[in-house]
C-alpha cells in the first residue's frame, strides 16, 4: 500500500509504527452551523480509508473531534443570547445526525476541545519551560515560530516568507509579539466569552494547541496518518507538527494526507456568490449514498466539481448498484439448485479479478474512482450472467463479493432496529450520572451510541431533549 505523503511530496510504502496498527488522527469540524458538501468531502474520505485499513485487517484507532470553542461560535451564542455550549451542542448533534446519513462511522473517539483545556495548559507550560514559547504582558502566550527549526517542512514554505495565519481571530496583544511569525497558545478572555483559569490569565485556547493535544492524549507522541483538507496545510498542521514535535522531540506524524478542495460549477464555493450548499440541501433532493458516491468519483487529491448534472449520473449510477443488489436479493425468494456449477465458478474467477483491481486501487494512495469502477464491472456482470436458472450458491457468492467492496465504500446502509424510548431515557440518565461525576469520556461514548442509532441529543437549560433522526 502507498500513500501520497504531503511532508515528502511523494507517494511512500505504508509501514505503520506498530504492526497492525494504525493512529489516524482527522481534524473534526467547527460546531457553529451545519456541516455543507465541502466539509462533507474529508469526513467521507477519511472514512473510507478507515474502512479500507479495517478490511486489510488492521486495528484502527481512528479519532477526530470537534472543535467547540471558537469565534464564530460565541459569535452565534451571543447573536442568539445564550451560552456557547448551547451552539456547540445543538451543532454537534446536527452534524453528527449528518454524518449518520452519510453512513459515515462513529470516530473511536470524538474529543471535544472543551473538554481537554487542563491537558492544553500542561502541553503550553512544557512549551513555555523549553523556551518554545512566552507570556506577553497582558497575558497572552505566543509560540516562538523561529525556535523550530524544520517549521515549513509540511506545506514547504520558507520561513522568511511566511506571514502569521489562522483562522482570522481577532488575537489581543499582537504587538507584544517578539516576531510577526509567532502565533498564539493562550489568549485573555473578552466580555461575553467563555473562558478557563491558566497560570497565565483567564482566557482560552488558541485554535492550533486544540489538535495537538488531543491526538497526543488518545492516540500517543507519535501517530501514522494525521488528514485534513488542503486549507489546513497552513498554518494548523505546520503549527501542529511545531507544538508537537517541540514538546516530544519526536516525529509528530509519519503520513500527512490532506484532500482537495470542491468547487461548485467550477467556482469555488462561497455563501456570496450563491452557490453554497448545506449537506441537508443535498439530502433532501438526492439519497444521501448518491452524495457519497459522488465525493468518492474523483481521487481525493484532485479538485472536484459539484453540480446537478453530476449528482443526476451519480443517481442513476447508484441506482444500478442498488437495483443489482435487490434483483439478486428477490432471487434468492425462489426455490433453486443449492449446488454451484462450472461455468458459474468461471463467472466468479472474473469476480475475484475484480476484487484485486479494486484492492490495487485502493493500495494506490486510496484511488477511491477507479476502485468504484469495480463495483460496477461486478454490478454489469451479474446484471448480465444472472438467470432464473442460476444455483443459491452463485447468486449468494455474487452479493457477498459486491457487499464486500460497497461496504468498505460506505455506500450501503443497514435498516437499523429502533431503540425503545425507555431504553433511550436509561441512556440518557446513565449520561447525565457520568457527566456529573466528571466521567466524560463515559458521557461521550453514550452519545455517541445513541448518535449511531440515529438518537439525537440536546442538552438545553430544560435538560436533555432528543429526537429520532
Amino acid at each position: 500500500m502507498k500513500i501520497y505523503n504531503t511532508k515528502t511530496k511523494s507517494l511512500e510504502e505504508f509501514k505503520p509504527l506498530e504492526e497492525g496498527k494504525v493512529r489516524m488522527y482527522v481534524c473534526g469540524p467547527t460546531v457553529y452551523n451545519l456541516i455543507h458538501i465541502g466539509n462533507a468531502r474529508p469526513m467521507i474520505f477519511f472514512d473510507t480509508v478507515r474502512r479500507y485499513l479495517t478490511y486489510k485487517g488492521y486495528d484502527v484507532n481512528y479519532v477526530s473531534n470537534f472543535t467547540d470553542v471558537d469565534d464564530k461560535i460565541i459569535a452565534k451564542a451571543i447573536e442568539e443570547g445564550v451560552d456557547a455550549g448551547v451552539i456547540s451542542e445543538r451543532y454537534i448533534a446536527e452534524c453528527q445526525k449528518d454524518m449518520a446519513d452519510l453512513n459515515i462511522l462513529p470516530a473511536t473517539t470524538s474529543p471535544r476541545a472543551t473538554m481537554e483545556i487542563g491537558g492544553m495548559i500542561d502541553m503550553i507550560s512544557t512549551l513555555i519551560d523549553k523556551g518554545y514559547a512566552y507570556r506577553a504582558a497582558d497575558g497572552t502566550v505566543y509560540y516562538r515560530t523561529r525556535k523550530f527549526a524544520q517549521y515549513g517542512k509540511l506545506s514547504h514554505r520558507n520561513l522568511d516568507d511566511l506571514r502569521s495565519g489562522g483562522r482570522n481571530l481577532k488575537v489581543t496583544g499582537d504587538d507584544q509579539k517578539e516576531d510577526p511569525l509567532d502565533f498564539v497558545l493562550w489568549k485573555p478572555k473578552k466580555e461575553g466569552e467563555p473562558y478557563w483559569e491558566s497560570p497565565w490569565c483567564e482566557g482560552r485556547p488558541g485554535w492550533h494547541i486544540e489538535c495537538s493535544v488531543m491526538s497526543k492524549k488518545y492516540l500517543g507522541e507519535q501517530i501514522d496518518i494525521h488528514g485534513g483538507g488542503e486549507d489546513l496545510i497552513f498554518p494548523h498542521h505546520e503549527n501542529e507538527i511545531a507544538q508537537s514535535e517541540a514538546c516530544s522531540g519526536k516525529e509528530f506524524a509519519t503520513y500527512w494526507m490532506h484532500n482537495a478542495f470542491l468547487n461548485i460549477d467550477h467556482k469555488k464555493m462561497s455563501k456570496s456568490a450563491g452557490n453554497f450548499f448545506w449537506v441537508r440541501d443535498i439530502t433532501s433532493k438526492y439519497q444521501p449514498m448518491v452524495l457519497r458516491l459522488f465525493m468518492l468519483s474523483a481521487h481525493y487529491r484532485s479538485p472536484l466539481n459539484f453540480s446537478d448534472e453530476l449528482m443526476e449520473a451519480a443517481s442513476a449510477s447508484y441506482d444500478r448498484i442498488l437495483n443489482c443488489i435487490s434483483n439478486l436479493e428477490y432471487l434468492l425468494k425462489g426455490d433453486r439448485t443449492a449446488d454451484i456449477t462450472d461455468s458459474e465458478k468461471t463467472v466468479l474467477e472474473s469476480f475475484d479479478k475484480f476484487t484485486a483491481d479494486f484492492e490495487r486501487a485502493m493500495d494506490d494512495d486510496f484511488n477511491t474512482s477507479d476502485a468504484i469502477s469495480s463495483i460496477f464491472e461486478m454490478v454489469r456482470l451479474a446484471n448480465s450472467e444472472t438467470v432464473e436458472a442460476s444455483s443459491r450458491a452463485f447468486i449468494e457468492e455474487e452479493l457477498r463479493y459486491i457487499r464486500s467492496l460497497t461496504d468498505i465504500c460506505g455506500l450501503i446502509t443497514e435498516v437499523k432496529e429502533e431503540t425503545p424510548d425507555e431504553e433511550i431515557e436509561q441512556l440518557i440518565k446513565e449520561r447525565q450520572d457520568a457527566r456529573k461525576a466528571k466521567n466524560f469520556a463515559r458521557a461521550d461514548e453514550i452519545r455517541d451510541e445513541l448518535a449511531a442509532r440515529g438518537i439525537i441529543l440536546e442538552d438545553t437549560r430544560e435538560g436533555v431533549k432528543w429526537k429520532r433522526a
